[in-house]
């Protein structure tokens, strides 16, 4: 939590001007409530004035600090606080409030808390001073990351205000119980929160959300966080807020809506990074259009949104192929081989070729890939160079590689028919050459 801004008593604020917190957090300086209106659980106190000359000691501690003289600020503080015995408990009370405010406006917020901790002690002081200095202490102690500390000057503070909490007060509860890792408690007040700014038409704040969402998550509630992510998308319609919904859709096992928010969020430019652009094309890809995927690839790696590494072109290529692209997943294929290590796409390029009726190009390519290794079945490679052969005419050749291609378990049964088919023909083809 980022240091909040104390600001000094004014002079006509001294006598009945405690430590106030508004609902942003930040801590101000307010008018006092009446003192004779008590909470039932502290009884009520009579509040001693305080006298002129302890008035203008502080008033004068004031000045100098007004004025950037903090050393001479602290020196009157410490002459009142020299004959502390004769002060009455209200006059004690605005003694350490001035130490308290000036202690934290000097960037000691350990000191600062000791103050206004002595604040409290007193018994003669207004109500409003002790809740609002409660309530600072809450904020200070967050501030320390002593969340522990913060909860007790909370409750101690709940038990003695009645009223109901307002939004920002729920809200440091949130961030407290939260940061405490007590995510139930954390969820019930940021709830509330949310709900009274509805109640009033307002919008809840991003990082109420923020928070929301935060809590859901630790608490495992996915479709939880689900929903804080549509209001998120609603209310504040943030560039990354839209993967993330869609992330959480494909989470809760919404696929169908995973996909209509990605390509929501394409259509208005929202997706630019590379993982979300390759998210959306296996988004494609697994709601069986290839083609959209595809295109969306190419365009993505032909504008530099997406880099020209292997495992794209790889990607982008099965999207040709899946979408019975195949003229179009050649050139994919050719820069992939050019810059693999492996035979793979080499492979893949003679499939290709095979399935376009190139059949020099794909005897050609299977071979490559056989020498260039590195494959998951070799004898898929035998046994389309064995094809390619024989289109080509080649027999004794598509012959010999069939026999390669019945060496491997996974081919042997597809290439042992291959391989009487092609017998039989090439027989046929030697009756028909002697007759002529």
């Amino acid at each position: 939590m980022n240091k909040t801004p104390l600001m000094l008593l004014s002079l006509s604020l001294l006598y009945f001007a405690p430590l106030l917190v508004n609902t942003t957090g930040f801590i101000t300086i307010g008018m006092a409530q009446a003192a004779d209106s008590k909470p039932a659980t502290r009884q009520s106190k009579i509040v001693p004035a305080m006298r002129d000359r302890v008035y203008s000691q502080l008033a004068r501690a004031q000045k100098q600090a007004d004025e950037g003289d903090k050393i001479g600020g602290f020196a009157i503080l410490d002459e009142v606080k020299a004959r502390l015995d004769s002060l009455n408990s209200y006059e004690r009370a605005m003694l350490w409030n001035f130490y308290g405010f000036m202690q934290y406006g000097n960037d000691d917020t350990a000191l600062a808390m000791t103050s206004f901790e002595n604040v409290v002690r007193e018994e003669g002081i207004p109500d409003s001073l002790y809740l609002s200095t409660l309530y600072s202490l809450a904020q200070l102690a967050m501030q320390q990351n002593n969340y522990p500390k913060a909860l007790g000057y909370l409750k101690q503070w709940q038990s003695v205000n009645k009223k109901a909490l307002t939004s920002g007060q729920n809200l440091l509860f949130a961030q407290i119980f939260y940061q405490d890792k007590q995510y139930d408690s954390c969820i019930t007040h940021i709830d509330s929160a949310i709900a009274q700014a509805l109640a009033k038409n307002d919008l809840p704040a991003e990082n109420w959300l923020i928070l929301q969402r935060a809590a859901y998550f630790e608490l495992k509630q996915p479709k939880q966080v689900t929903k804080v992510m549509e209001q998120l998308v609603r209310y504040y319609n943030k560039a990354e807020y839209w993967p993330q919904l869609a992330a959480m859709y494909g989470e809760i096992g919404e696929e169908a809506k995973q996909l209509a928010v990605m390509e929501a969020a394409w259509q208005n430019d929202f997706i630019t990074k590379p993982n979300d652009i390759i998210s959306l094309v296996q988004l494609y890809l697994y709601h069986n259009v290839p083609y959209k995927a595809a295109n969306l690839l190419h365009e993505a790696i032909d504008k530099g949104q997406v880099s020209a590494k292997e495992k794209y072109f790889n990607l982008l290529a099965q999207a040709y192929l899946m979408a019975k692209e195949d003229n179009k997943a050649i050139p994919v294929l050719q820069q992939a081989a050019s810059i693999a290590e492996t035979g793979v796409f080499d492979a893949k390029l003679a499939q290709a070729y095979l399935n376009t009726e190139h059949w020099q190009l794909a005897q050609d390519a299977a071979k490559k890939a056989i020498a260039r290794g590195g494959l998951s079945s070799t004898g898929t490679m035998y046994l389309v160079a064995g094809m390619a052969q024989f289109n080509l005419k080649k027999y004794d050749q598509a012959l010999t590689s069939l026999t390669q291609a019945i060496s491997y378990a996974e081919t042997t049964k597809v290439a042992k028919q291959w391989f009487t088919y092609v017998e039989k023909e090439q027989i046929q083809q030697n009756r028909l050459a002697m007759l002529n």
